[in-house]
């Protein structure tokens, strides 16, 4: 009777999915699935160079996490292999890039 209770009690331990891949492709499959959000800054940093198009600061590879990728038309989907959407920005340009346009949206509500 005792084992019936604990039995009944017991938490349900999730099922592992049934799959004929090994390890290894499942890994490859997810770098693959990553790829496209991360890899488009490297290719911004290596035809931009190191240097925000909008203050000028010039970066070296200690500090190059300062600088941003921004997309000119606002849309982060829109990676175009030519960089054409892209330019680097340090991060305080970045910012101020993003604050003036949210500025805009209020001053544009206020007057109406």
């Amino acid at each position: 009777m005792r084992n019936r209770l604990y039995s009944r009690h017991k938490k349900p331990q999730p099922k592992k999915p049934l799959s004929n891949k090994s390890v290894f492709e499942i890994a490859r499959e997810l770098k693959e699935l990553s790829r496209p959000t991360s890899s488009y800054r490297e290719q911004s940093l290596k035809i931009h160079g190191l240097i925000c198009a909008k203050c000028g600061r010039e970066f070296d590879y200690k500090d190059r996490h300062l600088l941003t990728v921004h997309h000119k038309d606002g849309n982060r989907l829109n990676n175009p292999p030519d960089g054409s959407n892209w330019e680097n920005l340090c991060i305080y340009c970045h910012d101020d890039e993003h604050g003036r346009g949210l500025l805009a949206d209020y001053l544009k509500n206020k007057e109406q």
